[in-house]
């Protein structure tokens, strides 16, 4: 097979050919440093490249398969880390300058689980600093750039995993997500993103935001690849008081079995209230795919969810903001402005604010749970327009003028705040030939259907075919 076709295969792919022996891991991940070693310069989706560990570990994998030890479908399978996980002997800067020359001494529980999979690590990715921010324009490293067009952001806060994996420099990559931050950037650069529920992963070795929202999750080009990398990746894990001690499952398990009469509620409240026109038409189109797929699609109100920036902004930076009190108080001139800010003004949230933040997340979850009652999954576009340009701080959207950082997570912090599991999947382009995506939420631990949904949505459709054309190098 053709190097220059490699770094486009997907993990369903390249699994079959290494597990038949077609396919080296050492030329598997030659390819894609040669794809990162072409692109990176142009998007900055890495901090730390890991190219001769990643050529070393491809050897011995290599070595393990022909030698009959074959440890599944992610064994030689080049992958990034958002660079919040904890990775043992690898430096961790959490995208800051504060923990720039950071290195742990131990594995995220994540990175364990990738490790004892088989799958090689090509680095840690690009993100917005400390996780708080939707951008993933970073003073210290410099902004993420989106594959679809360089001009623009790539989402975030795991805006260097959006970019990578879009473009073909690594065939998965995690994220994190606490309002948003894997749906956000795989809205914006064309992939699948999910947001797990909460407490499905372990969040042991990874830095945190907000403790009560923050969750582990995939992005891939396809959903099944999803669902591969949550088969590795999730588990109850003892270390992490939020971990949830529910047995194993496969979460491919569902994909191709059949929707018809699966109920998919459409909230009209609030998603709808600030969005780009050709968004909205693109989701409602791909409701009415879902529903040729024998879905009954109806539209629904929920207006507990007019509630979702105050509560989840409330408790997103309040809780971040205690995280980073020493440094505040040390070395506040060393985080960047935009940060700087909002940890500020969560550090002055008082108490009863917070107190009250977290009743209204309660009557919230409520007003969810009731929803969810009638419906099975619930449909709504992941952000309101395609990636806003890098230069430009302020966006037109919906007949409103909006900061940039402010409307990018405005769609996605619903779920966080319920814990629901959400996958993001691409269903269609703007006029500027930018990606859109919907989400679509199931009840808790019901991630395998919401991949369901989300797979056979991507059959169906052929938007994930597309990738983004870097005209000097495709």
């Amino acid at each position: 097979m053709p190097t220059n076709d490699l770094h486009y295969l997907t993990i369903s792919e390249a699994a079959s050919l290494i597990e038949s022996k077609q396919l080296s891991p050492v030329e598997l991940v030659a390819a894609h440093l040669e794809r990162i070693e072409q692109t990176d310069e142009r998007l900055n989706s890495f901090i730390t490249l890991l190219a001769e560990e990643a050529t070393e570990a491809a050897a011995v994998s290599e070595t393990e398969i022909q030698n009959g030890g074959y440890r599944g479908p992610l064994h030689g399978i080049p992958i990034g880390l958002k660079d919040l996980y904890y990775t043992k002997g690898v430096r961790t800067t959490v995208g800051s300058k504060i923990m720039r020359d950071f290195v742990p001494d131990y594995d995220a529980a994540v990175t364990e689980r990738f490790r004892d999979a088989g799958a090689i690590l090509l680095g840690k990715l690009q993100m917005h600093e400390f996780a708080l921010g939707a951008t993933s324009e970073n003073p210290h490293d410099g902004p993420a750039r989106n594959p679809w067009d360089t001009t623009r952001i790539t989402g975030g806060s795991s805006g260097g995993s959006g970019s990578a994996v879009a473009a073909g420099q690594c065939m998965a990559a995690l994220g994190s997500d606490t309002g948003g931050s894997v749906r956000i950037p795989a809205s914006a650069c064309g992939i699948v993103g999910l947001k797990p529920t909460f407490g499905r992963v372990s969040r042991v070795g990874v830095f945190p935001l907000a403790n009560s929202l923050d969750t582990v999750g995939p992005m891939t080009r396809t959903v099944m690849d999803t669902a591969m990398v949550m088969n590795a990746i999730a588990g109850y894990d003892e270390r992490d008081q939020s971990s949830a001690n529910r047995a194993d499952e496969d979460f491919t398990r569902l994909l191709n079995k059949d929707i018809s009469g699966l109920r998919i509620g459409v909230p009209q409240d609030y998603f709808y209230d600030m969005i780009e026109e050709e968004v909205a038409a693109a989701v409602r189109r791909a409701a009415a795919v879902l529903e040729g797929l024998g879905a009954q699609v109806e539209e629904c109100s929920i207006p507990a969810l007019n509630d979702s920036i105050s509560i989840s902004g409330t408790i997103l930076l309040t809780e971040a903001a205690e995280i980073h009190l020493d440094n505040l108080r040390r070395q506040p001139d060393d985080f960047g402005s935009d940060v700087r800010g909002r940890l500020e003004e969560g550090a002055m949230t008082p108490a009863v604010t917070y107190i009250a933040a977290q009743r209204a997340r309660t009557e919230f979850n409520q007003a969810i749970a009731e929803a969810m009652k009638i419906y099975d999954v619930l449909l709504a576009p992941t952000t309101a327009l395609g990636a806003p340009k890098l230069s430009e701080n302020f966006v037109d959207v919906g007949g409103a003028h909006e900061a940039k950082l402010s409307i990018m997570p405005r769609l996605t912090r619903p779920h966080n705040i319920c814990g629901i599991p959400t996958v993001s999947v691409p269903c269609g382009f703007t006029s500027e030939g930018l990606p859109i995506g919907m989400q679509l939420a199931a009840r808790s631990f019901e991630d395998a259907l919401a991949l369901q949904v989300a797979h056979l949505y991507e059959q169906a459709t052929e938007w994930h075919t597309r990738r983004p054309r870097l005209t000097d190098i495709d």
